[in-house]
């Protein structure tokens, strides 16, 4: 490990980290295709989404560097609009500052995101990556996600038709489905 990664440590989001994650946001709205919109938002939208995300319940994770400047961001939220037969599935979104990618936070905000899904009683992580994004596709391989879906030119940014793959990790080991009760089963006593 580089001297800078040690640094980092990974932690839940609190109000004072949005201008951060605002920072690293706008970053990839302006210079990609992770996100697929077309302006900056305000430090207000932002406020309002870290509020909203912990009043759900769904962490928001950061790579603080020490200082408090915030290195990169993971979140989980509601897949396909929180209806009840996805309630054990979670979409993740995971971004870092141009000046840290390469370093490995990307893969420690993920891996960390990992145990507040199991936490949360969660069976399946979802991404939902441009295909033109090789290097977070491979990231994700890395981490045992498997593409499941490839959706041909349904985004449009920067003058151009956007492919979108999902890519699905299952994050506990149940072979089982969910009680009757809509309660997933025990996890085993190991």
């Amino acid at each position: 490990m580089s001297g800078r990664e040690q640094e980092i440590t990974i932690r839940e989001a609190c109000i004072e980290d949005v201008p951060g994650i605002l920072r690293i946001y706008n970053e990839v709205v302006a210079s990609s295709t992770a996100i697929y919109i077309d302006d900056p938002v305000t430090l207000e939208n932002r406020e309002a989404w870290l509020r909203e995300q912990q009043k759900r319940g769904y962490p928001v994770l950061v790579a603080d560097q020490g200082s408090g400047e915030i290195a990169g961001f993971c979140s989980l939220s509601d897949w396909r609009g929180a209806w009840p037969g996805y309630r054990f599935t979670v979409e993740h979104s995971v971004h870092v500052g141009a000046d840290c990618r390469g370093m490995g936070i990307g893969r420690r905000l993920v891996e960390a995101i990992f145990a507040y899904a199991l936490a949360l009683g969660k069976h399946v992580m979802i991404g939902a990556i441009d295909a033109s994004n090789d290097a977070s596709l491979k990231f994700h391989g890395r981490l045992g996600f498997r593409e499941v879906a490839h959706f041909r030119e349904v985004g449009f940014k920067f003058g151009r038709w956007l492919d979108l793959v999902f890519m699905q990790r299952i994050v506990d080991a149940r072979a089982q489905s969910p009680q009757a009760d809509g309660q997933p089963p025990a996890r085993p006593v190991t």
